[in-house]
């Protein structure tokens, strides 16, 4: 009981400030992926065919907020805020939520690829 109560998940979120990415979900049944290079202060995402790009500003080493350079609707203009909570060596699991909306919570695994 005591080693469970003691355990902290690894966070060595420095290297995933840069680099490819890909990020595999579940939508409407079916298995997608998207692909996505991250600069200092950039993130472009190829997803289906299309391109999406957003500023990122690194709030510290886990926590970040993306905002969308082109957003087609208030929906899209509204910043994402995400947090690295576990990683691994080429890995790691987040949870994002749209700033201010911290009610509803997702999580994912993005795998560094590059």
């Amino acid at each position: 009981m005591l080693l469970a109560s003691c355990y902290a998940p690894k966070r060595n979120c420095l290297p995933f400030h840069q680099g490819t990415f890909e990020y595999t979900t579940v939508i409407n049944g079916s298995l997608k992926t998207s692909r996505f290079e991250r600069s200092e202060n950039f993130e472009v995402e190829y997803y289906e065919g299309k391109i999406d790009s957003a500023r990122i500003r690194w709030v510290n080493d886990c926590d970040c907020v993306l905002t969308r350079l082109r957003p087609n609707s208030y929906q899209e203009s509204r910043p994402l805020q995400m947090r690295i909570l576990s990683t691994t060596e080429d890995s790691y699991t987040f949870e994002f939520s749209y700033v201010g909306d911290g009610k509803n919570k997702q999580r994912g695994t993005i795998v560094k690829i590059n």
